[in-house]
């Protein structure tokens, strides 16, 4: 049987090839380029470089702690069915994203690490790759710090990084997709490319993986028929490289009163 390991690449490579066929047959949004504006930093600095280098800090930083604490030798959850265990880790911090998400786009100081995200044009099944270091070492250290600390079984961190990576895939392709009823629970590229928009988005639909969020907090739009006119954002200095775009969270804010870009 093959290991997880070995399956977990598999998966995400396979999960991108049908996203992209999907995309070129079913398209939700007409004449987006496969190989748009940004596609190979995104692909080669921020999924695979970035990646690489921040599972090296994250994961350090929780083993160090846990050196330091010992809090894992409890094995709080250890005896929990790792399915249990699994939605554990699903529900609660899918929660903690949508509001950590929705208070990036209230505040100024936190949108700017944020920023990045929204800034592709043409939004598809690798946009989602694009975001700034210190945005993906906060959520991901706080996703995985307590899979970790509490015991979960040693394969529930590749098995949320697998859900984790194709389900962001999903929700920024370029796919028209009709989930109907079902959007009201389980988010999609419906209304996750609403909040893309740069007319409206920065105020809508915040959900990764579960829309029910936005439906009870009253963050939800899912306007149909109609499709968002423009992705990105209104601003157009914002840098395409790397670590320009990078050190662009950190440029000083006018002394004006800050608009904060609409996307």
């Amino acid at each position: 049987m093959m290991s997880l390991e070995v399956l977990s690449p598999v998966i995400i490579v396979s999960s991108a090839v049908i996203m992209i066929v999907c995309e070129r047959l079913i398209p939700y949004t007409d004449g987006q380029p496969l190989f748009r504006k940004g596609f190979w930093t995104d692909l080669g600095m921020y999924t695979i470089f970035q990646s690489y280098l921040l599972s090296w800090v994250i994961f350090g930083f929780i083993h160090w702690l846990d050196g330091q604490t010992g809090i894992s030798r409890f094995q709080i959850i250890t005896s929990w069915p790792v399915w249990l265990q699994f939605l554990l880790f699903l529900i609660t911090h899918d929660l903690y994203i949508y509001l950590f998400h929705r208070w990036q786009h209230r505040n100024k100081y936190l949108y700017r690490i944020h920023e990045a995200h929204h800034s592709v044009g043409d939004v598809d099944w690798l946009a989602g790759a694009r975001s700034h270091s210190l945005e993906i070492v906060v959520n991901q250290t706080i996703e995985f710090l307590p899979i970790i600390l509490l015991g979960a079984a040693p394969e529930m961190v590749l098995i949320k990084g697998i859900v984790d990576t194709v389900w962001g895939m999903y929700i920024h392709s370029n796919i028209d997709v009709r989930s109907g009823a079902l959007q009201y629970v389980i988010n999609g590229p419906e209304m996750h490319r609403w909040h893309h928009s740069k007319v409206i988005g920065n105020s809508i639909n915040f959900s990764t993986k579960f829309a029910v969020w936005d439906w009870l907090f009253g963050t939800a739009y899912l306007p149909r028929p109609e499709k968002p006119a423009a992705y990105g954002l209104s601003t157009s200095n914002f840098p395409q490289g790397y670590f320009s775009q990078h050190w662009f969270a950190f440029r000083p804010f006018s002394k004006k009163r800050v608009e904060r870009t609409e996307e």
